[in-house]
């Protein structure tokens, strides 16, 4: 795909300094811009690469004033960094302006669908699946019986949806994704075996939901595992039977969070966190990379260890930890003194 520098300042309602007919047909770094590549400058402490960059058009904000000729076409915004992020959800979409049914793929009878739908080779839909609007399902998909995906929702290759799923407006389902297997749900019966117990509930994701590639979101043993509006999933997350997490919290790679436990919103989790299970934690949480909660936490708490404590009181603490060889070998010391004065 081709711009101009004209198509892209009307996009970002920016001013040109330069060329209104320069062509770009790709993206890259300042430092490393190129013939026909389109870069930003947001950061000051990149500056010097605007005056070497071959860049065809460099996007910058409006206060930039240059101090040496530059041979890259600008394009003037109020926060470059803004609408360099604007211009490449543009570019995505466009890039993934994908419409009509590729065969083979398989639709069951009873399943409908809404208009400008996608539907990939090798994707299945199952009895009763309901797609909204502008859905996209890229090749290899499966989604069972009863799924409801409303509009502008987009399913990568590879992701499974099982059924009664629901999955709300303008999320997006990255690869490898599996949303509605059975929770981790055994009871011992009175020989001390481990007995299945039957996961009848769904999952729920609210609009504007993201998950990440090869994340996992268990349905729930009844009721519902419900991710709220704007919450963002990233690889390789599990997240258990019956979980709710509010809105606009979001997870980092690798983060475990146990079942029936129940998360504020606008929270941030590192990765790698473990969460145990039936909890309620408040909202704006901080929770560091690799810390293990296993207790109740409070708004705003930030977090820190395994098991957590207060995130101030860890680094302090953890001045001493590293030191504790030291310091017992001073207390010892010490204690001998005081028994030799004896």
């Amino acid at each position: 795909m081709e711009f101009t520098a004209t198509q892209i300042a009307d996009i970002l309602a920016g001013e040109i300094v330069g060329n209104p007919e320069a062509k770009v047909s790709k993206l890259a770094k300042i430092e490393e811009g190129e013939a026909g590549a389109l870069t930003f400058l947001a950061n000051k402490k990149y500056t010097d690469f605007i005056y070497t960059t071959k860049a065809t058009i460099t996007i910058v904000n409006k206060d930039f004033v240059s101090e040496k000729e530059i041979t890259s076409t600008l394009i003037k915004v109020d926060d470059a960094q803004i609408a360099f992020a604007k211009l490449l959800n543009f570019y995505n979409e466009v890039k993934n302006n994908k419409e009509g049914v590729e065969q083979p793929s398989f639709q069951s009878t009873s399943s409908k669908h809404g208009e400008n739908v996608y539907l990939g080779a090798f994707s299945y839909l199952g009895d009763n699946v309901i797609l909204g609007d502008n859905v996209k399902i890229y090749p290899h998909v499966y989604i069972s019986d009863n799924v409801t995906i409303a509009d502008n929702t987009t399913i990568f290759s590879g992701a499974k949806l099982y059924s009664e799923t629901v999955i709300g407006k303008n999320c997006t389902i990255n690869s490898g994704a599996i949303i509605g297997a059975d929770g981790f749900g055994y009871a011992p019966d009175e020989n001390g075996e481990f007995q299945k117990v039957p996961q009848i509930g769904n999952v729920i994701l609210e609009d504007n939901v993201d998950v990440g590639a090869a994340a996992t979101i268990d349905r729930a043993t009844l009721g519902s595992t419900i991710l709220r509006k704007g919450v963002k999933i990233d690889n390789q997350v599990q997240i258990a039977h019956n979980v709710e997490i509010d809105s606009h919290t979001v997870i980092a790679a690798q983060t475990g969070i146990a079942g029936s436990t129940k998360m504020g919103k606008y929270c941030m989790i590192g990765g790698q966190v473990g969460i145990a299970g039936h909890l309620t934690l408040g909202n704006h949480l901080k929770v560091q990379a690799q810390t293990g909660i296993g207790h109740r936490a409070k708004d705003g708490e930030k977090l820190y260890g395994s098991p957590a404590i207060d995130y101030g009181n860890y680094v302090k603490s953890y001045v001493h930890f590293k030191n504790l060889p030291d310091i017992v070998k001073k207390i010892n010391q010490l204690e001998k003194k005081i028994n030799n004065n004896e």
